[in-house]
């Protein structure tokens, strides 16, 4: 599970739940994602399958950064920061011959030809691509997934190599100074080393916002250095408004975490939008300039991983699974689950809340001992009873803080335990079935169901004579909301079918 880390606790609320890891406690506030945001607890999915975060020894583009450039410095510095914020690199080689081929276009024509750019696929769904000083540029492989040909990642590429020979990134490092006492707070409160990492570069993505006027800059060099590359320059206005469809989209999901996408950083607006337009009109009509380099694009991305990495084990509507572990859980119906970086979390009708996650058995002591040791605050010793769940040895226990009542469900399996944390608020009579489904739902999968789990992708088909907007989005999988998501990747407005003989995204394994 690599994603996101969510640790910001309202000032006006209680504390509902401390859970003590590392000799340090975490108490988090109440509200609906009174569990969801326990994300102080250092995971079993960190220790076995946290992102590489060395930087990479092969740069993607142009040559390697200049290591006497301070600028490049700031950036080798923090790389490593993003990488382990978003899920390490993404390593494709067409993808990666894709994307240089289209920053090398913009580098050739760019105000300044001679700087060099590191660019780095980001292994993240989350739609965002953004710039650290000395050249480090990164895109997500989902804003991949999300654009239509290569003019719009040019687009966006340009505007971030923009903001990179403009300087901004040393104007914004001058904030950066503000950043620090909070950094260390962090640091402090979170006991794992790769949260407390995560969380730093929490604090980079809010500097990574830019001024109005820097981003207005960003845009006018951007869309024309996009037009001297030859790209069609209305592909700046076109892809923001792609991206503000799927912010729509993705806003209809109450769990999901926005904050870490293009959009959170780079606000789109019907007047930025049309400026962009303005901008590209010294290139020509819209239509009439420009290569879009649809073909080779779609050629590309073709295959692209869409959505949860194997290492992160995959969420299938009411299942998460997960072959590197061999389990596999249901939630119950009506609620949304979200695979995030430090946990599982799910939430319910009547703001129930689940947390899932696991620790490295390094003591082998009773499970019942486990729950005990104190990483529970408001635990109900008389509660404690040792169980089993699917065979294997495990114990529950209840906890109240607050406004909330707990339930703790532990599993031992091989060298792990695996936690289950159900928040439901006072007075709510769905703690024990919830826990419950839980508990009985809960299992080892076997090596052949493991085997047979695959990722969803990216699919490039052509569009058949026979074919109808439902029959196309009917072959999308992993998503309920096939069609809007299939007419949201595909930008087709209102009604628009896609022509015969011509080439459209699905999401498929």
């Amino acid at each position: 599970m690599h994603h996101k880390v969510t640790v910001f606790v309202p000032a006006s609320a209680a504390p509902a739940l401390c859970l003590q890891t590392l000799g340090r406690s975490l108490c988090l506030g109440s509200a609906l994602f009174a569990v969801a945001m326990l994300s102080g607890c250092q995971s079993i999915f960190e220790q076995s399958y946290q992102a590489n975060v060395a930087p990479s020894s092969s740069p993607q583009i142009v040559q390697e950064v200049q290591k006497s450039d301070p600028r490049a410095q700031m950036g080798a510095r923090e790389h490593p920061r993003i990488l382990a914020s978003y899920g390490g690199e993404y390593h494709d080689a067409k993808t990666e011959r894709l994307v240089a081929k289209i920053a090398g276009a913009l580098t050739a024509v760019s105000d300044n030809p001679q700087q060099s750019y590191r660019i780095t696929i980001l292994n993240s769904p989350n739609i965002n691509a953004f710039a650290l000083p000395g050249g480090y540029l990164y895109v997500t492989r989902g804003l991949l997934a999300l654009a239509n040909d290569a003019s719009e990642v040019a687009a966006v590429l340009s505007h971030e190599m923009a903001h990179v020979t403009a300087n901004h990134g040393i104007e914004r490092q001058r904030r950066e100074e503000a950043e620090v006492i909070a950094s260390r707070v962090v640091s402090e409160v979170l006991s794992s080393d790769l949260a407390g990492k995560q969380a730093l570069a929490r604090g980079k993505m809010r500097l990574a916002a830019f001024s109005r006027q820097q981003e207005l800059q960003a845009d006018t060099i951007g869309v024309r250095t996009l037009g001297e590359a030859g790209y069609d320059p209305y592909a700046a206005a076109r892809f923001l408004d792609s991206m503000a469809a799927y912010q729509h989209y993705v806003s209809a999901d109450p769990n999901a975490d926005q904050s870490m996408d293009f959009l959170s950083s780079h606000p789109s607006t019907p007047q930025r939008v049309e400026l962009a337009r303005d901008h590209a009109r010294a290139f020509g009509p819209e239509g009439s300039t420009g290569d879009k380099g649809r073909n080779y694009f779609l050629d590309g991305i073709d295959g692209l991983l869409y959505g949860d990495s194997p290492q992160e084990g995959y969420v299938r509507g009411h299942t998460f699974l997960h072959g590197g572990l061999g389990i596999r859980f249901d939630v119950p119906d009506g609620f949304q689950i979200d695979n995030k970086v430090e946990a599982v979390m799910a939430t319910g009708p009547g703001d129930i809340a689940v947390r899932f996650d696991g620790v490295a058995d390094t003591q082998n002591r009773s499970l019942t001992n486990y729950i005990s040791s104190g990483w529970v605050t408001g635990l109900l010793p008389d509660t404690i009873r040792a169980i089993q769940v699917d065979g294997l040895e495990a114990a529950t226990a209840r906890a109240s803080a607050d406004r909330w009542d707990f339930d703790v469900t532990v599993v031992r399996l091989g060298g792990q335990i695996f936690r289950f944390l159900t928040a439901v608020p006072k007075g709510s009579d769905q703690l024990e079935p919830t826990a419950d489904i839980l508990r009985k739902t809960f299992r080892r999968i076997t090596p052949q169901e493991a085997q047979s789990l695959k990722p969803l992708r990216v699919r490039v088909i052509t569009v058949a004579a026979s074919d109808t907007l439902a029959t196309l989005s009917a072959r999308m999988m992993g998503t309920d909301r096939k069609l809007e998501l299939f007419k949201v990747l595909n930008a087709l407005p209102a009604g628009q079918m896609p022509p015969v003989g011509s080439r459209v995204k699905i999401i498929a394994e």
